[in-house]
């Protein structure tokens, strides 16, 4: 049940002191932090007076917010108005909220001060002042509402915990003296759980639950209990009693205990009802004799049941009995009183004026004579001859279910829906409907000849492959073109056969080095051997090359190997090395520095970001604790 107000989306209102933290950090985080002495003197008063009006802002938006959640008492209900005034003392409240008002004028008043003063500040330290002023001064008006502040944060959290009561929905209103049976009875009809123990006043504040009667949502209220006693001596708990049944438009169901285990006798109980009678005006009355289990009416004397009677008998209301004990009568209770106060809302709605406004909008039509003429009704004679039918008679009429369950039954019988057409001639009926695509209609684009025509075509097809029609000639060539085909197939031959040879010649299927790249790990031996090949002699030219090596240090890969290691038939390093590189993908070890050079290259932006490589994400700490904490000074604390 959606309630008319919804208290649980006011906003804690914070203490005075977070009030001004609140306000003073977030001047700090959204305005301007950096000022110098020798900037413009009106850059400097711009900067000061924009932090003052930033804050003038911020406290006039938080109070307006304040003001506008917190619900105002005359807007409301009445009977929120009367409960608020009975929990939170209506004046209190209304101060309360004045002192917040009044909070916010001030500081508006202090802004507009001393912005005025700050257009007239001559240097950095006279505006920095001014704004300190100012803002101290704003600080001072929230220290004194502190006490405010806490009770509007108090009100907050119990109007959070208040039930969703709505005034003018259907409401069944439970009352009487504490401990005769309210709560019980709540529990048995609605979804709520209150607590029921054997002691008086067990219930301390308004209950409610839902149920639904009829396809419509009520809700049940459950009320303290009241004593009889004048108005002014009830104490908190009773009076929220006295103000749901002074101003919410339900069903009074006045709970009676007869056996008086309750701890009051039937006397009390009649007083407490004609006492509280005048909050039950225009309200239907229903009249609950709870624990009928105990004490039946018939059982009471004849003084105490006329009390009742005359209860019935003056104030209209209905006596019903049961006992939540053992559930006698606890629904039959329930359906009466739901039903007679579904009686008095329309009843009440009849006699109001808003009826009248409906009733304009209604119009009843009612048909005239129009003649003397008697236009009785005509029944068909066939229908008056027509004989009852029997299913067992073996004579009868067949109907449309006989027919179905001789021709298979449900599910496998269809049904002729065309057999009732009502056409000038019957054979109509089962004509196929034409189709139509584009306003044409498909039937004259039909060739009925059309199946007799494909297989002619097929057989015509057959026909032609048989006789070889589809057979294409063989290419028919002279001699001289014989002879030329034949010849280049022959040197296509010999070509591949000097190929595959060389190849045999070399020993290798490797890529070779480059002449540039292969004289650089080239041996002199290996140089003695290739000129000889081209008969030079190179013992001179091997001399010259060992002479001129004797004055410098061998590289590593000048180095001739050993003799034990030639003894045991090991390859040179270069022969080595070219194999290794061709294993990783690389050509020779020029080609392999390169490409740790470039890999270098390509790791620096990451090095020079401290990144472990292309995959890290993390974002290192911008100012690290240990280089930028430490003991503040002797000094202001006072940086702007």
């Amino acid at each position: 049940m959606a309630s008319l107000y919804n208290f649980k989306k006011i906003e804690p209102v914070p203490t005075s002191s977070d009030f001004v933290d609140i306000i003073l950090s977030k001047t700090q985080r959204k305005t301007p932090t950096v000022i110098h002495k020798n900037y413009n003197i009106g850059r400097i008063r711009q900067f000061y007076m924009r932090k003052v009006k930033f804050t003038q802002e911020n406290f006039d938006e938080k109070f307006k917010n304040i003001l506008d959640e917190f619900p105002k008492l005359e807007d409301i209900h009445p009977f929120y108005a009367d409960l608020m005034n009975v929990l939170y003392d209506r004046d209190h409240y209304k101060l309360a909220l004045g002192q917040i008002n009044t909070a916010r004028h001030l500081i508006d008043q202090v802004a507009k001060d001393y912005v005025r003063l700050l257009k007239f500040g001559d240097s950095l330290y006279r505006c920095k002042q001014l704004k300190k002023a100012a803002l101290g001064r704003m600080a001072t008006v929230m220290k004194r509402q502190k006490d405010s502040l806490a009770y509007l944060e108090q009100v907050r959290q119990h109007l959070s915990r208040l039930p969703s009561i709505d005034p003018n929905t259907r409401t069944l209103l439970i009352c009487g003296y504490p401990n005769v049976g309210k709560s019980s009875f709540i529990n048995k009809i609605t979804r709520a759980e209150v607590d029921v123990q054997p002691y008086a006043f067990t219930t301390k504040s308004l209950f409610v639950g839902h149920m639904d009667y009829k396809y419509m949502r009520w809700q049940v209220i459950d009320t303290p209990g009241i004593l009889d006693h004048p108005l002014e001596e009830r104490n908190t708990i009773e009076m929220q009693s006295i103000t749901a049944m002074a101003h919410l438009r339900s069903c009074i169901m006045y709970f009676m205990d007869l056996s008086e285990q309750c701890g009051y006798s039937i006397e009390d109980q009649v007083k407490l009802f004609h006492s509280i009678k005048p909050l039950f005006a225009n309200k239907p009355i229903v009249l609950v004799i709870n624990k009928i289990d105990q004490v039946k009416i018939e059982d009471l004397p004849e003084e105490q049941r006329k009390w009742i009677e005359d209860i019935a008998a003056e104030e209209n209301a209905t006596v019903l009995t049961m006992s939540c004990y053992n559930d006698e009568g606890v629904m039959s209770v329930r359906n009466n009183a739901c039903d007679k106060l579904l009686a008095a809302r329309v009843e009440m709605k009849m006699k109001g004026n808003k009826i009248n406004d409906v009733i304009n909008k209604i119009h009843l039509a009612r048909p005239q004579q129009r003649d003397n003429v008697a236009r009785l009704p005509h029944i068909p004679a066939e229908t008056k001859t027509r004989v009852k039918y029997d299913k067992n008679d073996p004579n009868r009429r067949k109907l449309a279910k006989d027919i179905e369950e001789e021709n298979g039954g449900a599910g496998v019988f269809n049904v002729d829906l065309k057999k009732q057409y009502m056409l000038e001639d019957d054979e109509w009926k089962y004509d196929k409907i034409p189709e139509f695509l584009d306003g044409h209609n498909v039937a004259d684009f039909i060739d009925p000849e059309i199946a007799e025509k494909l297989e002619a075509l097929e057989r015509e097809e057959e026909r032609l492959e048989a006789e070889g029609f589809y057979q294409s000639d063989e290419e028919i060539l002279d001699d001289e073109e014989e002879i030329l085909r034949t010849a280049a197939d022959g040197i296509r031959d010999r070509k591949k056969l000097i190929v595959q040879a060389h190849r045999a010649a070399r020993g290798r299927t490797r890529p070779v080095l480059p002449k540039t790249a292969a004289a650089k790990f080239s041996t002199v031996s290996e140089m003695g051997e290739h000129l000889e090949s081209m008969g030079i002699d190179a013992t001179d030219a091997a001399e010259r090359t060992r002479t001129a090596a004797a004055g410098r240090k061998r590289t590593r890969n000048e180095a001739l190997p050993d003799q034990a290691v030639k003894d045991v038939d090991v390859r040179e390093r270069d022969e080595a090395l070219t194999e290794e590189m061709s294993n990783l993908g690389f050509r020779n070890v020029k080609q392999k520095l390169e490409a740790d050079k470039q890999k270098k290259q390509g790791q620096k932006p990451s090095a020079l970001m401290g990144k472990r490589g292309e995959s890290d994400r993390q974002i290192q700490t911008k100012m690290p604790k240990h280089l930028f904490s430490g003991k503040r000074g002797m000094g202001s604390t006072d940086r702007r």
